[in-house]
């Protein structure tokens, strides 16, 4: 796996406990929408090897001049350290890696199933689709407990504006926890929810990210739902 060293351009609180990281794009490194990248603490402060490297989905599409992370900022010694870097230190990423990447016959739709912070990989692949013109129908069914936990739904939103062939399935589970409006679907993702997405779609191939007892849930549901193949999901890099 190859090796590039960069530096952190920025950061932010993008939702309620969800930040963003900005990386200088090295020269020569490219990857597909959808792959991952060990991110490498150049100068770790713990004495465990393990906390000085994490994997992430990159959130950032191919042709964005950045490479960029999202992630929940719970507490560790790599995220607390991550967050505390200087603009402008020193990083290193290994990679790409990994295969949720869209697939290749544009006459089958796409349907991507994420839970929370399991959107990253897909955001990637969004992005690139919308830049490209890409005429391949795209459908994320995308579940948080709150708007306020929903990482990237007002750029969701815009990009299902400016692309006609995707089209974005958002619901809440918590609203009764929620101060703001919504409008949208309410209750966790179910059969009848996938049903009704799927049966508009010729033969999709459907994409999972997202916890693992999501994971696990969705490939239960989505067998209920008449859908026993063409189910992918990899280890999800984002926590």
């Amino acid at each position: 796996m190859s090796a590039y060293d960069t530096k952190i351009e920025g950061r932010e609180m993008i939702v309620e406990g969800t930040m963003a990281f900005h990386f200088e794009k090295p020269p020569g490194f490219s990857f597909k929408p959808g792959q991952a990248m060990d991110v490498v603490l150049v100068d770790p402060p713990a004495t465990d090897p393990q906390s000085a490297r994490h994997a992430f989905s990159i959130v950032s599409a191919p042709f964005e001049e950045h490479l960029s992370i999202t992630t929940r900022m719970r507490d560790s010694a790599f995220k607390r350290a991550l967050k505390s870097l200087a603009i402008g230190s020193p990083i290193r990423i290994e990679g790409p890696f990994g295969s949720l990447t869209l697939h290749n016959n544009r006459a089958r739709p796409a349907v991507f199933i994420a839970g929370g912070i399991g959107i990253t990989p897909f955001m990637s692949i969004l992005r690139q689709a919308t830049q490209d013109g890409l005429a391949q129908r795209l459908v994320l069914i995308y579940s948080n407990r709150r708007p306020e936990d929903a990482a990237f739904l007002a750029e969701l939103q815009a990009l299902e504006q400016r692309n006609h062939h995707f089209r974005l399935v958002a619901t809440m589970t918590q609203m009764e926890q929620s101060s703001r409006p919504w409008t949208g679907a309410v209750g966790k993702i179910d059969e009848a929810l996938l049903k009704r997405v799927i049966s508009e779609l010729p033969t999709p191939i459907c994409y999972l990210a997202g916890p693992p007892a999501m994971v696990e849930d969705m490939h239960r549901v989505l067998n209920l739902a008449g859908v026993d193949d063409d189910i992918r999901t990899e280890e999800f890099y984002g926590y």
